[in-house]
C-alpha cells in the first residue's frame, strides 16, 4: 500500500513535541489524540490528528484499528542480537547461587558466547539473529541499535557486522563492540588487545558501524584503556557509546561526560556527581533494568535522579544471551514503573522519541508526525498505560516500518 489511513484509533500516541529529546516534565506530555487517524503515503506519515479532521479524497485503502491505540514503534537503543548459542546452563548456575562475575571468570560468560560466535559462519548467525528479530517485531520493536562484540577478533567482529547489516527487519543501526571482553588469548595482556584494536579493527570498521562502544568497567576494560578506544575511534568519524558503572562505580560516567558521548549506558552504581555530569556534558543515559532483573541483583539505575537532574533518559532491553534475555519492551516498561518509579509516559517517551534522538534518527523516527518515517504499531488495548500494566505478553497487534506491514495478528 502506497497510500493508507489508520482509522478506529482509541489513542493515537504521537509524542510530537520539540524537536529534540524530552527532559522533566515533557517526558510524561504524549500529546494523545483519542478517535484519532493516521493517513500514510510513501512509507511517510502524511497525517496525524483527530479523525474528524482527516479529510480522504478519492478511493483509498483503510486500516482498521479497532478500538486500539496506535503509538510509534519502539526504538531499543541497546541490543547484542547476533551470537550463536545460549548461555541457559549458566542461568541455572544462577538460579542455584553462582554469581555473573563467579561464571566469567571461570571462563564463561561472555567469553564463552565468543567461542561459540567464532566457530559459527556468517549464515548460522544471520539464521539464530533472524529469529530473534522476529521476537522483537512481535514486540512493537521498529528500530534496534545492535552491537558486535562476540567475535572479539578483526576477522570475527566483521563478521558479526555484516551479519547485522544482513537482518531485514526491525531496521538496525550498527554499534562495534570489540572491546566488550578480554578475549581467551589475551588474558592477563590486556594491552596487547587494547593495541590490535586500536591499530587493526577501528579502522577497519569506520564506514560500517555508526557508533563505537566499550564495556568500561575497572576489571576490564578501565578509564584509561576506555579513553584510547573512544577517542580513537572518534578519530575514525564513529560517534561513541559506553557501557558504564554497571558493576560498580568506576568512573565510566565522568569519562562519557568528558568526551561528551552519546550514550553512557546501565550506571546503575552512578552516584550524584555522575550524574550532574553527565547532565552538564548532554549525554543521554540509556538504563537497562532487564539486565539487573535477569542476574537477580537489585539495585537498578536512580532513573528518578537523573529525570530530576533534567537528563533526556533511555531506556532499553540490553537484549543479549547473559544478563538479559529479553526482546520484550513492554516488559522493560513494567520494570521501568514497578522498579525505577517511572512512570508509564516517561517509559514510553524513553523508549521511542528519546531513543530515536540517542541514535541520531530523532527526525526520522520516533514520533508519529507529518514527514517522518511511518513506523507505528497497533497495540491491543485501549489505553497506552496498559503496555507497562500487563506484562508477560505480546501487546503488538500490527507493526509497520515505513509504512509496510511486517508483523500482524489481523486473520487473513
Amino acid at each position: 500500500m502506497s497510500s493508507f489511513a489508520v482509522l478506529g484509533c482509541a489513542e493515537v500516541v504521537t509524542l510530537a513535541g520539540p524537536a529534540r529529546p524530552r527532559v522533566g516534565l515533557e517526558l510524561r506530555e504524549l500529546a494523545v489524540i483519542r478517535d484519532g487517524a493516521l493517513l500514510i503515503r510513501d512509507g511517510r506519515i502524511e497525517f496525524a490528528g483527530p479523525r474528524s479532521e482527516l479529510k480522504i479524497q478519492g478511493d483509498i485503502e483503510t486500516v482498521d484499528a479497532g478500538g486500539r491505540i496506535v503509538m510509534p514503534g519502539f526504538v531499543d537503543a541497546h541490543t547484542h542480537p547476533v551470537f550463536a548459542g545460549n548461555r541457559a546452563d549458566e542461568f541455572e548456575k544462577r538460579a542455584e547461587g553462582a554469581t555473573y562475575q563467579e561464571i566469567a571468570a571461570a571462563g564463561g560468560g561472555i567469553r564463552s558466547t565468543v567461542r561459540r560466535t567464532r566457530a559459527a559462519s556468517e549464515d548460522e548467525l544471520v539464521k539464530a539473529a533472524s529469529r530473534y528479530a522476529d521476537w522483537f517485531l512481535r514486540n512493537g520493536t521498529t528500530t534496534i541499535e545492535a552491537k558486535s562484540g562476540y567475535g572479539l577478533t578483526l576477522e570475527d567482529e566483521l563478521k558479526l557486522l555484516r551479519a547485522i547489516a544482513r537482518i531485514e527487519a526491525p531496521r538496525t543501526v550498527p554499534t562495534f563492540l570489540g572491546a566488550h571482553e578480554i578475549p581467551d588469548e589475551y588474558r592477563g595482556e590486556r594491552e596487547k588487545y587494547v593495541g590490535i584494536i586500536l591499530q587493526e579493527m577501528l579502522q577497519k570498521v569506520a564506514g560500517i558501524a555508526k557508533f563505537c562502544d566499550v564495556f568500561c568497567e575497572p576489571r576490564v576494560f578501565p578509564i584509561a584503556d576506555a579513553r584510547r578506544i573512544l577517542e580513537a575511534a572518534r578519530s575514525q568519524g564513529l560517534g561513541l557509546r559506553m557501557h558504564a558503572d554497571q558493576l560498580e562505580n568506576g568512573g565510566g560516567a565522568l569519562l562519557a561526560a568528558e568526551l561528551r558521548v552519546s550514550t553512557a549506558d546501565h550506571l546503575e552504581h552512578t552516584d550524584a556527581a555522575g550524574i550532574a555530569a553527565l547532565k552538564k556534558s548532554g549525554v543521554q543515559p540509556v538504563l537497562l533494568p532487564g539486565s539487573v532483573y535477569a542476574l537477580g541483583a537489585h539495585k537498578y539505575a536512580d532513573a528518578r535522579a537523573m529525570i530530576d537532574a533534567g537528563l533526556a533518559v533511555v531506556v532499553a532491553t540490553d537484549f543479549n544471551p547473559g544478563s538479559s534475555p529479553t526482546p520484550s519492551m513492554p516488559m522493560i516498561l513494567s520494570l521501568a514503573a514497578t522498579q525505577m518509579k517511572m512512570t508509564p509516559a516517561e517509559s514510553i517517551v524513553a523508549s521511542t522519541i528519546n531513543a530515536a534522538y540517542s541514535l541520531g534518527l530523532g527526525a526520522e523516527t520516533g514520533s508519529l508526525e507529518p514527514g517522518k518515517r511511518a513506523d507505528f504499531v497497533i497495540h491491543d488495548c485501549a489505553d497506552h498505560r496498559e503496555l507497562a500494566y500487563f506484562f508477560g505478553i505480546e501487546p503488538a497487534f500490527e507493526v509497520y516500518i515505513e509504512g509496510r506491514r511486517v508483523y500482524s495478528k489481523r486473520a487473513s
